[in-house]
């Protein structure tokens, strides 16, 4: 795997650096073909606009794209990280006045999932941990992501493929690391993130084809009887793509035709 800090491959970060400290940062996760990023232009607004939400100054798209694809040389297929980071500050939350942000590309290879979750979808668990309501950091990607990492805790067994998210009052949200759509009677359902969660890239476009299509499109408060009562239902991000939910806590859904007309979407278009 290809790193590089502030473009030099023998950066190092400095224990004063607020992403370590504090998570004072945000991060795109996304994918690579060939050294380029798929969808940087929707990628790069996403990540100018966490930095923006949280007053941080975002490094060019041109930079962000070259050192990715400096770090991803040679790799056909992978998956590629940027970080941005308020840099180093004094010790108290205060961030400094001049703030000097650091960058943190990296690249490695995809992911191996098992094939059949993408060609017969997944279980997935409900999560005991209930995501926190903070609507001033809803749909960002900030690099403090401890309720994820103690969702993800929460179980071994490798058949479980992916957790589901409700927050503090019990709305369904995403999932650990992806988003959620459901399907009833033709209208597709996503959770609305304005008070938790995070606003993926997939989600995104989803969204704008589904727009494009003349697809019902619903943005909404889900609860978890939504999930049970769906017709499909479905996880996305930038890596897998889309995956439907084959089962979870018992409740069991066919293989649906939804899952495989959202894939074609995303396959068809990298915009």
């Amino acid at each position: 795997m290809g790193v590089l800090l502030n473009g030099a491959v023998d950066g190092r970060l400095v224990p004063e650096d607020r992403g370590l400290a504090y998570g004072d940062g945000v991060f795109r996760t996304l994918r690579l073909r060939d050294g380029r990023p798929v969808c940087w232009a929707r990628q790069y607004r996403k990540l100018q606009g966490d930095c923006e939400a949280i007053g941080l100054r975002c490094p060019t798209p041109e930079l962000l794209k070259a050192e990715l694809g400096r770090a991803g040389e040679g790799l056909r297929e992978g998956v590629g990280k940027v970080i941005v980071t308020r840099g180093a500050g004094q010790r108290g939350y205060a961030p400094p006045t001049h703030p000097e942000p650091n960058r943190i590309v990296s690249v490695g290879p995809l992911p191996a999932h098992p094939p059949s979750f993408r060609e017969e979808g997944i279980r997935v668990h409900r999560c005991r941990l209930r995501l926190a309501i903070q609507p001033r950091l809803a749909g960002i990607k900030h690099l403090n992501r401890l309720e994820n990492v103690l969702a993800r805790m929460e179980w071994t067994d490798p058949a479980i493929a992916e957790g589901l998210l409700l927050d503090a009052e019990g709305y369904l949200t995403e999932g650990i690391a992806s988003n959620l759509f459901l399907v009833r009677e033709g209208v597709l359902h996503t959770p609305d993130l304005s008070r938790c969660g995070v606003s993926g890239v997939t989600r995104e476009r989803i969204m704008a084809i589904a727009l494009f299509e003349r697809v019902p499109l619903r943005m909404a408060r889900l609860q978890w009887q939504d999930l049970l009562h769906a017709d499909e239902a479905i996880l996305v991000n930038s890596l897998i793509g889309a995956w439907q939910i084959r089962c979870v806590q018992g409740r069991e859904w066919d293989r649906g035709i939804w899952t495989p007309r959202i894939r074609g979407w995303l396959d068809a278009s990298e915009d």
